[in-house]
């Protein structure tokens, strides 16, 4: 156990499958309620269906190939976080919400993506996957692609130079909220499919940086683990190196109330989804 923080008692929620409005929704009416101090600080692991690709909060849509994603049954939805593209399947996705005053995200942005990153190479190793962070100066720069898995930022987690996992922050008031993605198995070049690029030479290199810079948990394993055995592995990952307790618990009424009208005023929304960047409608 990690002494290093104060004990503290968190709750945890591992949830099924949601489409990428209720999951969006979810996270941020958690993060609302927990900085109210009406629920205690949460971890959440959670799984989509069906399939979506969300755009980072500042990403502009027309990053994205519309008809591709529709063509494929997969959803578009808008972040309330960072960061760029990410397709949502085959893989576990964590959050953690907290009030700013708790000193596992308190300070700046980047402290408390390195104190979280601690738990989850924790979750990692004991799933014996070597995991450590990616360098503290990494940044993606402004010709960075539009696929999140193309390279790592500071403190998002690597194996051997790969990236493995991908997370991004928000906060408003005295709410932190970070999630991120974590795939489990499969190809994770689908998500050029669901970008607006220029012409096929671009879309084959994109998949050939992909293959060569990130990594599912199962090409790591050799095996395909279970979400349930990845989201158990990932929260005492989470308590050894947090010092926490963690509860398991549910949305409270409150938190269903919130989400649901979220859902509907903002990441249901197309003026949400096409906030930035949207290709400019016909006239009729």
């Amino acid at each position: 156990m990690n002494t290093d923080f104060p004990p503290a008692t968190w709750r945890l929620i591992i949830d099924g499958a949601a489409d990428g409005a209720t999951n969006m929704a979810i996270d941020e009416a958690i993060g609302r309620t927990v900085a109210q101090g009406k629920a205690p600080p949460t971890l959440r692991f959670y799984m989509w269906a069906p399939p979506c690709v969300s755009l980072g909060r500042h990403q502009k849509l027309r990053d994205i190939d519309l008809e591709a994603c529709a063509a494929r049954g997969y959803d578009v939805v808008r972040r309330p976080t960072g960061g760029r593209a990410i397709l949502h399947t085959d893989e576990l996705t964590y959050s953690v919400a907290a009030p700013d005053s708790d000193p596992r995200v308190a300070g700046a942005v980047m402290d408390a993506y390195h104190r979280l990153s601690q738990g989850l190479v924790a979750g990692l190793r004991i799933l014996g996957i070597p995991a450590n962070e990616a360098p503290g100066a990494n940044r993606a720069g402004p010709d960075a692609s539009p696929a999140c898995f193309e390279i790592p930022s500071a403190y998002e987690i690597c194996v051997d130079g790969h990236k493995l996992m991908g997370s991004a922050q928000y906060r408003s008031g005295h709410m932190v909220l970070q999630h991120g993605s974590l795939p489990l198995y499969g190809d994770l070049t689908r998500i050029v499919d669901c970008l607006a690029l220029p012409d096929e030479a671009r879309r084959e290199a994109l998949r050939t940086l992909l293959r060569r810079r990130a990594l599912t948990v199962e090409a790591v394993l050799g095996r395909t683990p279970t979400f349930q055995e990845v989201a158990q592995a990932l929260a005492q990952g989470f308590a050894q190196a947090l010092n926490l307790h963690l509860e398991p618990g549910r949305l409270l009424p409150i938190e269903r109330e919130m989400a649901a009208e979220l859902r509907a005023s903002r990441y249901a929304n197309p003026e949400w989804t096409e906030r930035v960047g949207a290709l400019s409608r016909p006239q009729r």
